[in-house]
């Protein structure tokens, strides 16, 4: 007996303005699968997933949800659909607890203290981290990734007949991701239509049984689950395949100049080891670890964002004196650009334009006499890095809220560049960005880094360090706790140190517990 038919969309069209988002789009997913849907920056994955929740209506064609039209997202929730949107969506001075249940009432808020409930939200929660979350902390000092298990788990309370998760897994590490695909096949197992919207392909070949694929708005394909490979996405995705950095698994040989940053007696925490760091000059280093390891703590020190429990920072300048980073306004003097990997809270500004979001770290060097700004070098700096980049923006008087969450990455990352820094740090630089573009901001960051400038990255993926890092700094509990050299980079050596296991250990992932500080 065949599936029943959940979602189907015939023909669906959508503009924002002159921007056609979706263009005559089929679409179909049946109960009991893992449907993804995939396509570059800007195709119309989110626009076809909130058509599909009912947050978006269609310009035209027909679109059924669970046996009927739904107008809002209110009876998209009562017919049995639950949507995790791209964005970390929660109430930071609300309690993980309120959070879980937030409108379950009829309210902002819920404050019922059901014994039931508790139990239902800890158990479920226990499941995904790993151990005891407590509900009564407050969501605003919690992880990024923690508050990303939060939103996950209130649209699983609801116990969805169809669940669309839009790039849900961006901010979970390796052994998180491996928990959430777990409760996918739970669901799939029950029945339940999973959509899934990620450009991680790991992910898509492991769990997906379907894949459409968007290009430019339009469908242009559907394939089964064998045939959802890395060489076949890029083939339907883009019109040609893109060269990338590492293509062939080996990291190229650079050669590396003197330390141009150095950390020395660095205490993330009372109980946490102390730890030296040295970026060479013209060096692309990795930061890894499982979620909570301490790699992104110190990628904020590195930036002058935060500072460390004890121990110093320090840039050496091209006179070779060297100078101590205490604060962000040191960094940026000392030429440290940072791409934070929490793009809502720390990156655009939401009510602005895109250019406005792009030139506002570029003002202080564009100046004119008399503290005028130069418009027109910023205007060229845009196009230029728009260009490189290959970012969709429409109009840049938009606002930044218009492009789809992975050029909203661009944007960020391009106003990095665009600041011609010695130095730039990113926090998961390839959270929310399509295949395509990994490989062309990798290859930007390569010839930033053969050019000279130093870059030091962090990623949930062991896949983007493979055949590009010069080196990976594995932290663990806290502190770094190995250093592998471009011919030691591979999944198992990065995977033992993450677990805290001597070099050359083999771990396996489906058996492997969370040890992160």
């Amino acid at each position: 007996m065949a599936a029943a038919t959940t979602i189907k969309l015939e023909r669906v069209s959508k503009a924002f303005g002159e921007t056609q988002a979706l263009s005559d789009c089929d679409f179909e997913a049946v109960a009991g699968e893992v449907h993804a849907i995939v396509g570059e920056n800007g195709s119309g994955k989110s626009t076809l997933a909130k058509i599909i929740s009912g947050v978006l209506s269609p310009d035209s064609g027909r679109v059924e949800t669970l046996g009927g039209e739904v107008r809002s997202p209110g009876e998209a929730i009562d017919r049995g659909l639950a949507m995790i949107y791209q964005e970390v969506l929660v109430a930071d001075d609300a309690t993980v607890l309120e959070n879980l249940y937030a409108g379950r009432d009829g309210l902002l808020f819920s404050r019922s203290s059901d014994k039931a409930r508790r139990q239902e939200a800890a158990a479920l929660l226990r499941r995904f981290t790993g151990g005891k979350v407590d509900l009564n902390a407050m969501v605003g000092r919690l992880p990024l990734s923690l508050k990303q298990w939060i939103v996950i788990a209130r649209g699983i309370l609801r116990r969805p007949k169809v669940l669309v998760l839009d790039e849900s897994s961006a901010a979970l590490d390796l052994d998180a991701t491996q928990r959430l695909h777990a409760e996918i096949e739970r669901l799939k197992s029950g029945g339940v239509t999973v959509l899934l919207v990620t450009h991680r392909i790991a992910e898509l070949v492991r769990i997906a049984d379907r894949a459409t694929i968007l290009r430019d708005g339009e469908a242009v394909g559907v394939l089964k689950k064998e045939e959802i490979t890395e060489a076949r996405l890029l083939d339907v995705m883009s019109a040609a395949r893109r060269a990338t950095p590492g293509a062939s698994g080996k990291t190229p040989v650079r050669t590396l100049g003197a330390p141009i940053m150095q950390a020395s007696g660095i205490r993330l925490a009372p109980d946490c080891d102390a730890f030296d760091f040295a970026l060479p000059k013209g060096g692309i280093v990795g930061l890894a670890g499982l979620d909570g390891a301490g790699q992104d703590a110190f990628a904020r020190i590195l930036a002058g964002v935060a500072r460390p429990l004890s121990g110093g920072v320090a840039v050496i300048g091209p006179d070779g004196t060297s100078r101590d980073l205490t604060h962000l306004d040191h960094a940026e003097r000392e030429g440290v650009a940072w791409v934070s990997g929490d793009r809502a809270r720390e990156g655009i500004f939401p009510l602005q334009s895109i250019f406005e979001n792009f030139a506002i770290g570029l003002y202080k060097q564009n100046l004119k006499p008399f503290g005028r700004i130069d418009k027109a070098k910023t205007g060229r700096l845009f196009t230029r890095e728009v260009e490189r980049l290959n970012i969709k923006t429409g109009s840049k008087f938009n606002r930044i809220t218009s492009l789809s969450g992975g050029n909203q990455q661009k944007i960020l990352i391009g106003r990095a560049l665009a600041q011609a820094p010695r130095i730039i740090v990113l926090n998961d630089p390839a959270r929310g960005v399509d295949i395509a573009t990994k490989r062309d901001l990798y290859r930007e960051l390569t010839t930033f880094a053969e050019a000279g400038g130093s870059v030091v990255y962090l990623s949930s993926e062991i896949e983007e360090f493979l055949g590009f890092a010069d080196r990976v700094d594995v932290f663990f509990r806290g502190a770094l706790f190995r250093s592998l050299e471009a011919e030691q980079i591979g999944e198992d050596a990065m995977l033992a140190a993450m677990f805290g296991q001597p070099f050359g250990a083999h771990v396996e992932l489906d058996a492997a517990e969370g040890t992160g500080a």
